[in-house]
């Protein structure tokens, strides 16, 4: 499915979409581990267009009623297309001339993404993302990760950005300062005033400079992938196992519900994989 798929794409575009598939792979393999429970992820695969392989497919995986993990979704998709007239105008309002606002430009895009609703609410919610998205021969990648705790521990906190500006600093001085802003600027319910979380980093529209090999955004993007697990897992070994009262448990049900209102409202890539038509890959995420 995966060489079908990747037939039409860039050497780029392929070598990302290759990437992504083993990072789900190990992703699964290590959230099942650190879960204990022995319960295994259920894999979905599926195909854009069953009638054109060149459409595109994706592999969602989910994890349910582990010892760690109440609901966890770990997602591939790599697809291909042409931009619809609203997705058009949205990108090339972002600083993309080379998109026609009228849409109809042909694009792939290839995106890893997952959010791990822990069972305990002293464990935050994680979510993350790393993507790849080309259009009429230029190409430029997103990503993030970030945590939702339903309750504020600041050492916490602390720690998981410590990890991230490291990560940051290690490729580009700037990165940090300018995506844990973006961050807490991306996800904001304006409707209640809020953040969702204490944050992380969030980026897009990053493109490589001419001849920037592998020092460039892309080995940062695949940094931020391998990041993914390593800086929630200490958190998660701290806290998974402390005592909670049925009064603090309804407290994070209804947090939960904050999560999916800014999910359903506010988020850029929920709205475009809902217009792509492939509803149960996207809701996966949704929280139990």
């Amino acid at each position: 499915m995966l060489m079908a798929a990747t037939a039409a794409l860039g050497n780029t575009e392929t070598d990302f979409a290759e990437f992504i598939t083993e990072l789900q792979t190990t992703i699964c393999d290590e959230v099942t581990a650190l879960d204990g429970s022995g319960k295994a992820f259920i894999v979905d695969r599926w195909e854009r267009d069953p009638a054109n392989p060149a459409a595109g497919f994706g592999i969602t995986r989910v994890l349910e009623g582990g010892d760690l993990i109440e609901k966890g979704a770990v997602n591939v998709s790599v697809i291909s297309g042409r931009l619809t007239p609203q997705r058009a105008q949205a990108m090339s309002s972002r600083g993309r001339p080379e998109i026609n606002p009228a849409g109809g430009d042909p694009y792939q895009a290839a995106a890893l993404s997952l959010v791990l609703h822990p069972t305990s609410p002293w464990v935050p919610t994680l979510r993350a993302d790393v993507r790849l998205f080309a259009v009429n021969g230029s190409r430029w990648f997103g990503g993030g990760c970030d945590i939702t705790p339903v309750y504020l521990n600041e050492s916490d906190a602390t720690e998981f950005h410590v990890f991230w500006k490291q990560l940051c600093d290690a490729h580009d001085a700037g990165y940090y300062a300018r995506f844990k802003k973006w961050c807490d600027e991306y996800f904001y319910l304006p409707a209640r005033k809020e953040h969702r979380g204490v944050g992380g980093i969030f980026f897009d529209d990053l493109a490589d400079a001419p001849g920037a090999g592998a020092s460039g955004v892309e080995a940062f993007v695949r940094a931020v992938g391998r990041g993914i697990l390593p800086s929630w897992a200490p958190i998660v070994s701290r806290n998974r196992h402390l005592p909670y009262s049925a009064e603090q448990r309804n407290w994070q049900l209804l947090r939960r519900g904050r999560y999916l209102e800014f999910n359903l409202l506010y988020d850029r890539g929920v709205r475009f994989g809902l217009e792509g038509g492939r509803v149960e890959s996207i809701m996966v995420s949704a929280p139990p």
